[in-house]
This record gives C-alpha cells, structure tokens and sequence, in this order.
C-alpha cells in the first residue's frame, strides 16, 4: 500500500489520534501555569454533574454542572482567569467555549478534575 492509500484508509484514525494528542498536550500546558494562575485568583469551575462531583473533586473548586453554565455565569468573577475542568476535557472544552463567547477573556481548560489536584 502506498502512502496516498494509507492516508485515505486511515485519516479518520489519524485524525482521531491528533485530536486526542491536542486535548493531552493542551490540559498539560494549563497545568503547568496552575501556580500562576492561582496566584491570579483563578476561580476553579469543575462543570460535571453534582453526582460526580459528590463522588469526589479538587478543593476549593465550584461547581456548576455544564447545562446551569449560562444561567449562573454571574457566579463566576470576570476580573480572574478562569480554569474549567470536567471528567475528561470535554465538557469544560464546551463551557470554555461558552464562557469565551460571553466576555471571559481568560479562561482556561485543565481537562480531567484530577488535573487540578496538582
């Protein structure tokens, strides 16, 4: 098989490979600016379920399951970085999302909960 034959057999398994390489390397880069940005006053929004959170999570983190997100975005400082994270980056990739798209301008995708334990 050639090269061109490769690529169109298996770009969907490439491109699910870089994806999840992109999310491992991104929640590693916030982890590592953790320290800085709690000493910004970073608000820590973990956006699981209660349940989930209930069942463990990071202290002094809020938690503000992902579908409430819009309706009590008043609860989270604009003036502070904020670092979201979910059960595995996903969620908090969304609520990143949606708070970026209503005027937070620094926030921050640490992925799994656990990330922030440090």
């Amino acid at each position: 098989m050639n090269l061109e034959g490769f690529v169109q057999q298996y770009w969907p398994l490439m491109a699910l490979a870089l994806w999840f390489g992109y999310k491992w390397w991104s929640a590693r880069r916030v982890v590592a600016m953790l320290p800085a940005l709690r000493q910004q006053g970073a608000t820590l929004v973990d956006v699981r379920s209660a349940a989930e959170f209930a069942a463990g999570n990071a202290p002094g983190s809020l938690n503000i399951p992902l579908p409430e997100l819009g309706q009590r975005l008043a609860e989270i400082p604009k003036t502070a970085p904020v670092v979201v994270c979910c059960a595995s980056g996903t969620r908090s990739g969304m609520a990143r999302m949606m708070l970026k798209k209503n005027g937070y301008t620094r926030v921050f995708n640490v992925g799994k909960w656990s990330n922030l334990l440090g």
